[in-house]
This record gives structure tokens, C-alpha cells and sequence, in this order.
């Protein structure tokens, strides 16, 4: 383990001319990957899934569901057959249950908003935070394909200069003979 922190190391000063302790968590991870040789690439949504609670996972299911064009058309026709059942049916049978102006239907209307918003919201709370996940996960990618490029820039960078090295000794052998 102490070579692979030194290895890391070696990469924070070669690469990005800076100590390690001077890197923000991400560029740490980014080096720790290749230092090790993995390739070191996540993706949000298993990660997000990964960390997700029951109740989590719970309000993004009632989130899907009630922001459905299925949900809007089921939730439609209950409404116009509580209408037609309180209003006609019912009411010719003597057994109206809600009369008009439907306190009972408004009072579940209200109930069903009050519960269903909140939980909306917790959805919409966890699919930012899967967004900024995300555009986290996307900066350490970018990171570490431009630390591979400059690495690789650096490598061939001194295999020139060896080659370069071996070409002038060669040059100058020839010349003294």
C-alpha cells in the first residue's frame, strides 16, 4: 500500500504539479485509479441506486406514477364516476353518499395532494443529487482521460529525446571515424 501512495504521489507532482494533500477529493480517486491501473469509471445511476433507501426508491415510484399520462387518465375517470355516481345514480336510489358540492370527494383531493407533493419533491431531490453525481463522476472521467493524454504526451516526449539521444551519438561516432 505505501507504493501505491507513493505512486500516486510521483503522478500528483508529474501530472498536475501539486502534493497530494493539495487535491481535491476527486483528482485523489482519479490518481489512486491509475496508479492501480483500473479503469475507474462509475456510473451515476448504479452508484445512485446503490446508496437509494426504501423510502427513496419508494417516492420515485410514486413519482413515475403520478406524473403519468396513465395516472392523469385513471385519476380522470374516478373522478367523473364519483360525479356520475353522486350526482345520478345514487341520488335516484336515495343513497347518495357525497352530494354535491362533494366534501368528501374534496377532502381526499386535498388529502391525496397534501401526501403526493412532498413526495414528489423527494424524488425530484434525489434525481438532482443523481445529476450532480453525475457531473461529478463525468469531471473524474474527463480528469483522468487528460491525465492519460498528458501522460502519454510525456512518455513519447522522452522517448524522443532518447531516440533523439541515440541518433546524435550515433551522428558523432560516425563523425570521429
Amino acid at each position: 500500500m505505501h507504493g501505491h501512495r507513493a505512486d500516486i504521489e510521483e503522478l500528483a507532482h508529474h501530472l498536475l504539479g501539486k502534493p497530494v494533500e493539495a487535491l481535491d477529493e476527486e483528482e485523489q480517486r482519479v490518481l489512486a485509479a491509475i496508479a492501480s491501473g483500473t479503469i475507474g469509471v462509475r456510473d451515476a445511476s448504479d452508484v445512485a441506486e446503490e446508496q437509494a433507501t426504501f423510502g427513496e426508491r419508494l417516492a420515485d415510484r410514486v413519482a413515475e406514477i403520478g406524473g403519468s399520462w396513465a395516472f392523469i387518465g385513471a385519476f380522470t375517470a374516478v373522478l367523473l364516476g364519483w360525479t356520475v355516481l353522486n350526482s345520478n345514480v345514487l341520488a335516484r336510489m336515495g343513497l347518495v353518499f357525497d352530494p354535491y358540492p362533494y366534501i368528501f370527494l374534496n377532502l381526499m383531493l386535498s388529502t391525496l395532494a397534501a401526501v403526493q407533493a412532498p413526495i414528489i419533491m423527494m424524488s425530484q431531490n434525489r434525481q438532482a443529487a443523481k445529476d450532480r453525481l453525475t457531473a461529478a463522476l463525468d469531471y473524474e472521467t474527463n480528469l483522468r482521460a487528460e491525465l492519460e493524454i498528458l501522460r502519454l504526451h510525456r512518455k513519447m516526449d522522452q522517448d524522443v529525446i532518447v531516440r533523439l539521444e541515440r541518433i546524435e551519438a550515433l551522428f558523432l561516432e560516425k563523425r570521429a571515424s
